[in-house]
């Protein structure tokens, strides 16, 4: 009787991250589905650029500054809609995605239209990525902001990595050639079933209709100057990091995705550990200590061809591919910071949303012209810039002051 007591207490007990009035198992299961099909679309993505439709460098960052640009736009699409919670944003970002893939699957590939599709998928992915890191936030328990961000990394992580390995499988096993179209048509059905889930989240995160989400304040500028610094740091590797090792190195599809899934695997381990240490040693620290491993990340992945042989340097900067992924999960501490700093969760929400655009100021500009630097100058050059962002980052976020220094929140 004891026994089966206290199993059925542990069966019962309540997650550590998330409040259990909050509909958080519904967003968690949009948010597999979602990674899924990300996992497929993007683990085929580059070389549908490279090889299908011809792209090369300077035409690589063209259409990574499209697919950034939304993200530029959404500050003012929050001002003109700011009268719409998390949630409602949350499905529209759902069903405009489901469009991109939809576009991305039939049409011919050119650039043109394959640049066009990206800019719609884009559009929907960036309304849901502030809206997600604001519903982690907002459904999480007490001081458990952190813990609550790394959790549903990992889920998203975890689709990401089913969704690499599916493609792996098909070109291991059943596939030849370059079906880029029907994978892109697998991500869409796994789209749908995303959005048919956002669909159920019936709660309304509280809004204060009297304010704009058009949200720039005072208090939190340094957590827009940080998002400007760290978006130039990591758009380098986003963009540019699958095609040092297509273009350089000759990776193919299965490759890539086979790299994406070690990727996706050590992002699953650790996004719950840097979680944890966000809550433990506090969000400055973090912060601060990411960008000691990003010089040597950058390095190695610049200048490995010079180091070594092709073939090991191939593998190096994978390793480091992999680094700078889990280097990246410290981002989570400046979404923390703001939880720390505001007064509202509402308030929350709109400045996460603000400085996601925020971001994008540089990050259009990095994607636009990185490809140019990278064929003018040389991919060493680029990847310097790159850990000179990183440092400017660590340099700034080491002036920050946490919400207890200032007054802010719970002693």
């Amino acid at each position: 009787m004891t026994n089966a007591f206290n199993g059925n207490r542990r069966a019962e007990r309540p997650d550590k991250a998330f409040r259990e009035e909050t509909p958080y198992k519904l967003f968690l299961l949009s948010i597999v589905f979602s990674a899924l099909g990300y996992g497929i679309y993007k683990g085929v993505v580059d070389n549908f650029f490279a090889e299908a439709v011809a792209m090369t460098q300077f035409d690589r960052g063209v259409a990574e500054f499209f697919r950034e640009l939304p993200g530029l736009m959404l500050v003012f699409l929050l001002a003109a809609f700011y009268t719409f919670s998390a949630e409602r944003f949350y499905k529209i970002g759902a069903v405009i995605v489901l469009i991109g893939m939809a576009i991305i699957s039939v049409v011919p590939s050119t650039k043109v239209w394959a640049i066009l599709a990206t800019f719609v998928y884009s559009l929907g992915d960036h309304i849901q990525i502030g809206m997600k890191n604001a519903l982690s936030l907002q459904y999480a328990k007490e001081g458990r902001g952190g813990l609550a961000l790394g959790r549903q990394t990992a889920v998203s992580q975890i689709g990401n990595l089913a969704g690499y390995a599916s493609v792996i499988v098909a070109f291991l096993f059943f596939l030849s050639g370059k079906p880029y179209k029907g994978f892109f048509m697998a991500s869409g059905v796994l789209m749908a079933f995303s959005m048919f889930a956002s669909f159920g989240l019936k709660t309304q995160s509280a809004t204060n209709k009297n304010n704009s989400r058009f949200y720039f304040r005072k208090k939190y500028r340094k957590f827009y100057m940080l998002e400007v610094f760290y978006g130039a740091r990591k758009q380098v590797f986003f963009t540019f990091g699958p095609y040092v090792l297509i273009l350089l190195y000759g990776a193919g599809a299965g490759d890539i995705s086979f790299l994406y899934a070690i990727s996706a695997i050590a992002c699953f381990l650790a996004s719950p550990l840097v979680g944890k240490m966000i809550d433990r040693f506090g969000y400055k620290t973090i912060m601060i200590a990411d960008t000691l491993l990003l010089v040597v990340v950058c390095f190695f992945y610049g200048f490995a061809h010079h180091l070594f042989s092709m073939r090991t340097a191939f593998y190096v900067c994978c390793v480091n591919y992999v680094l700078d992924s889990v280097i990246s999960l410290a981002s989570m501490a400046t979404n923390v910071y703001v939880q720390d700093i505001s007064e509202t969760k509402d308030e929350i929400q709109k400045t996460v949303s603000t400085g996601l655009s925020v971001n994008h100021l540089i990050t259009v500009l990095i994607a636009l012209f990185g490809g140019w630097i990278w064929m003018k100058l040389g991919v060493e050059t680029l990847f310097i810039l790159s850990a000179a962002l990183g440092l400017c980052n660590s340099a700034y976020a080491a002036t920050v002051k946490t919400g207890k220094q200032l007054g802010i929140g719970k002693e």
